[in-house]
């Protein structure tokens, strides 16, 4: 693919968004580029992704502007439409996505970043949606996965100002799990993907669908949720063994993802 790059380090695979020449921006095609690279992923071996941004400007500097300024009102709901059936893949995919930011991550790359299940930030990082700078709304899901993420108040805001959040700010209000210096933030996200992929598959796989599929229901409805990816982990030979070895004082076997 010409924006896309994908790389497989053992059971984790690296998106990389390579459109440098425009600061990783995504248009129509890098979209569906996107799309296309997580369909391609084999989840049965792969137990962790990272997604990252070529160079060291930009993760993605926003939606292509050049693009959307001849839109028309169809073409932008269409666009939007585009839009959030990959981030809503990428929230959605059955296995823990990091987000590896460096540099800017302003308008649709915050909303990609918020996309992701893990946010980690070189020192560099710069984060937020100036949408409303440009007579536009943030249109791929910042007005919804920002608040839940950060708060009401915080997200207003941001949306609201069209402000920017540097990684320090970023780490204070809950929008980044770490910042590391740009040169080591590669190397901290493929440590962070290998301590997720140690973990039964399985069980990891299970977390993040009772997560996401809990915060879109009540309480009783979310609880229920959780109770059958649970006790349907007990089917599970990587349970069997991990428990036996629990039991008998000695360290598990490899999960087998079965």
């Amino acid at each position: 693919m010409q924006y896309i790059k994908c790389e497989y380090q053992d059971n984790i695979a690296v998106i990389t968004i390579d459109r440098q020449e425009a600061l990783n921006a995504l248009n129509s095609q890098v979209l569906q580029q996107l799309h296309d690279a997580f369909a391609a992923i084999n989840t049965g071996e792969i137990r962790c992704v990272i997604l990252t941004g070529a160079g060291s400007k930009a993760f993605v500097a926003g939606a292509d502007i050049t693009e959307m300024s001849t839109m028309s009102v169809e073409e932008a709901e269409a666009y939007a439409l585009k839009g959030h059936k990959v981030f809503c893949t990428i929230e959605n995919f059955p296995v823990p996505v990091i987000a590896a930011v460096n540099g800017f991550a302003l308008g649709g790359g915050c909303e990609l970043s918020l996309a992701c299940d893990l946010r980690l930030a070189g020192d560099n990082a710069v984060f937020g949606q100036p949408e409303v700078s440009l007579g536009i709304t943030a249109g791929f899901g910042g007005t919804q996965r920002l608040p839940r993420i950060i708060g009401i108040t915080k997200a207003k805001e941001i949306l609201y100002t069209a402000g920017r959040l540097k990684a320090a700010e970023a780490l204070a209000c809950g929008l980044v799990n770490a910042v590391y210096p740009p040169e080591e933030l590669m190397e901290q996200a493929v440590k962070t993907a290998k301590k997720i992929a140690a973990n039964a598959p399985i069980a990891v796989r299970a977390a993040k669908k009772a997560i996401n599929d809990g915060l879109a229901a009540d309480m009783d409805t979310a609880l229920a949720i959780e109770t059958k990816l649970f006790s349907a982990c007990f089917n599970t030979q990587d349970q069997i063994n991990a428990m036996r070895a629990f039991a008998e004082k000695r360290p598990p076997e490899p999960f087998v993802n079965k």
